[in-house]
């Protein structure tokens, strides 16, 4: 369902917006060259790498770059006394 936003830094923009989709890639990596070792897949993680519990989303301001969690934008709106 969509939700109306506020930027809760700049106060002004309701209307333009970035959303960030994050794909998340469990990884090995080596500790010397940084290059990647070993992928996972979210379901076959070994016994010391821990899943990823982040949101799926994310916000970023299109009018000053502030970049949250969707929730604060939604939450920014709702509060708003000039709504």
């Amino acid at each position: 369902m969509s939700q109306p936003y506020l930027c809760p830094k700049c106060k002004t923009n309701r209307t333009r917006f970035h959303q960030i989709v994050q794909e998340v890639r469990p990884v090995k990596l080596d500790p010397h060259t940084g290059e990647i070792a070993e992928q996972f897949s979210n379901e076959k993680l070994d016994a010391f790498h821990m899943q990823y519990n982040g949101p799926d989303m994310r916000i970023q301001c299109g009018a000053c770059g502030l970049n949250e969690m969707e929730e604060c934008f939604i939450t920014f709106a709702k509060n708003d006394a000039h709504n």
